[in-house]
């Protein structure tokens, strides 16, 4: 009895020790990692009027390699208040205040404020930085009150800034994700204002038996994204090139991997910049690569084709009469250039961008397939992890006439998001099937366990067999009409095309001289590790994607070769894909 006694109690002292030691190793980890938090709190709770220390997760960019790169963080500098009633020299206060001070301060807003004695607190400047208020604090101006202070900061400025969102006060005076991933992943983000201290215990009692917190219940953390980087710089800086070089009204990019959905890179131009919104367009504030829907014109053409394979009311080798212009319900329906071809095969449709002949496989699906097709592709919200995602126009779809459903072949009458075309073109490189395009591949909790997220979620739209048909059109596409043949890779199969859809007048017609351009692409092409959707509205001066958008899908397509290092999937002496 007593050595069974003693070993109960040699058993319960070596528990108490090793629940002392792994305490010990925690209260260490927690003050390392989050000593400042707590102290920088700690010395605001003196100031009669202020918040509590703006707290918030970080959002990551991930580049290629798996590294994370900083997207939106915490910068900490110093906010200055006076106390109107114990303010000696407010002349002398504002210049030493305004010379620290990052941003102007209103010489007569400052000393209006010092005059209200029936005060004790007035915040007069915000985000000062940190050796600036250090310098303020050691002048001991009587008054004048120096504290800590924290705010959204984004290192990338305008990068992604679309997608990323921004932060900003809602109906109180608590700030939230407005906009972006920000405003998506608010729940995930925000801190509430005893989370400090919540996060001290789940940090502390996390892997110790969960004693009093699990750490896996904890909802607040980071949030990693699939934006990589020097991608997405690319692609906004070709943006910009092509809106300003054609005066366009907007310029749009999403570079997505197919076979999974991760955006790799999006943005539009003109865009803004977070850190500034002083000077940001509030019409910029939202992603209109969600939001805004277009009619995207002609590179609707391969998702027809594929329709047309898949139901199996035409084959590679069928062929039909292209007379230039046929008229359907009274409307007439021309090619691009009012030209016939006589008898040819469907992959003419695509190297050439044929409207009557696109018109021709609506009317051989008949107005049901069609409409499945089409609604199944572009009738629902993609679900990506944006706020305000749009819905599609596809009303012409529900009508009887024959019409809504021709046009709609070549991609006007109906209008789609570009999320929704990217999706929906991808199923074609990706064999017949859509993914779910997404933003946010992990969450980092506060706990440090990192919570990856399932976006695995596949939507079978069409046969292997019929995507790779019309793989095949749209690499011949490349390989002999692009830049007139000259677009071709001999070491990397391309598959592209074209659209120039005309712009609505918005009195039920279409304006004949002012387009909206897109170019869709994907490479390898039957093996693909990224596709490429780009837009620019109303370009002036330039009739053809081609033109506009063409040298653009290239220089984007050359990049990505040689910063992945995607390995040749055709020899040197290969012209057309097989």
């Amino acid at each position: 009895m007593r050595a069974q006694f003693r070993f109960r109690i040699r058993f319960i002292l070596a528990g108490i020790a090793l629940a002392a030691l792994l305490i010990v190793a925690r209260l260490y980890f927690v003050q390392i990692v989050h000593g400042d938090d707590y102290s920088q709190k700690a010395d605001r709770q003196y100031a009669a009027g202020s918040g509590g220390l703006f707290d918030r997760g970080a959002v990551y960019f991930s580049d290629k390699d798996g590294d994370l790169i900083s997207a939106a963080t915490l910068s900490t500098g110093f906010l200055v208040a006076i106390n109107p009633q114990t303010l000696v020299d407010p002349e002398a206060a504002y210049e030493a205040i305004s010379t620290a001070a990052s941003t102007t301060i209103s010489r007569t807003a400052f000393l209006t404020a010092a005059a209200k004695k029936h005060l004790v607190y007035v915040e007069v400047a915000h985000r000062v930085p940190d050796e600036a208020g250090k310098a303020l604090v050691a002048q001991e101006l009587p008054g004048v009150q120096v504290l800590r202070e924290r705010w959204r900061y984004y290192p990338g400025k305008s990068l992604a800034s679309q997608t990323i969102g921004l932060v900003s006060y809602g109906s109180g005076d608590t700030l939230i994700g407005q906009t972006g991933l920000e405003a998506m992943y608010d729940g995930t983000l925000s801190r509430s204002e005893d989370s400090l201290y919540k996060n001290f215990f789940a940090e502390l009692f996390s892997n110790v038996g969960n004693l009093l917190v699990d750490a896996k219940d904890s909802h607040e953390g980071a949030i990693v994204t699939t934006i990589e980087p020097e991608v997405q710089t690319r692609l906004e800086h070709d943006l910009k090139k092509v809106s300003e070089q054609y005066a366009s009204k907007e310029t749009g990019g999403i570079i997505m991997d197919p076979a999974t959905g991760a955006i790799i890179a999006m943005a539009t131009y003109p865009s803004y910049d977070p850190n500034d919104l002083s000077n940001a367009n509030p019409s910029r504030l939202g992603n209109p690569l969600v939001e805004s829907v277009h009619e995207f014109g002609s590179i609707a053409k391969p998702l027809t084709m594929t329709a047309g394979l898949d139901a199996g009311v035409i084959t590679p080798r069928t062929t039909y009469n292209d007379t230039g212009c046929i008229t359907v319900n009274k409307a007439k329906i021309c090619n691009w250039d009012l030209k016939a071809r006589g008898v040819i095969p469907m992959k003419e449709i695509i190297l050439q961008s044929l409207n009557v002949g696109a018109s021709w496989i609506a009317t051989e699906l008949g107005q049901d397939k069609f409409r499945d097709y089409f609604t199944k592709l572009f009738g629902q919200k993609t679900g990506i992890d944006l706020p305000s995602e749009g819905h599609a126009l596809l009303s012409n779809l529900s009508k009887p006439q024959q019409i809504g459903y021709d046009t709609a072949s070549f991609g006007q009458g109906i209008a789609v998001t570009p999320i929704q075309m990217i999706r929906a073109l991808g199923a074609i490189a990706n064999g017949g099937a859509m993914v779910e395009p997404h933003l946010v591949s992990a969450i980092r909790l506060d706990s440090g366990i990192v919570r990856q997220l399932d976006w695995s979620e596949r939507t079978q739209v069409f046969s292997a067999a019929a995507a790779r048909e019309t793989t095949v059109m749209m690499t011949e596409m490349v390989d002999e009409k692009l830049q007139n043949g000259k677009a071709i890779i001999p070491t990397m199969s391309v598959a592209a095309k074209t659209g120039t859809a005309q712009l609505t007048d918005g009195q039920g017609g279409y304006y004949k001289d002012r387009f909206f351009h897109s170019f869709i692409g994907f490479f390898p092409s039957y093996d693909s590790r990224f596709i490429i959707l780009l837009y620019t509205n109303d370009p002036q001066h330039v009739t053809y994607a081609s033109d506009t958008l063409g040298p653009t899908f290239l220089d984007l397509v050359h990049f990505l070769i040689d910063y992945y290092q995607v390995p040749p999937d055709r020899g040197v002496a290969t012209t057309t894909a097989i």
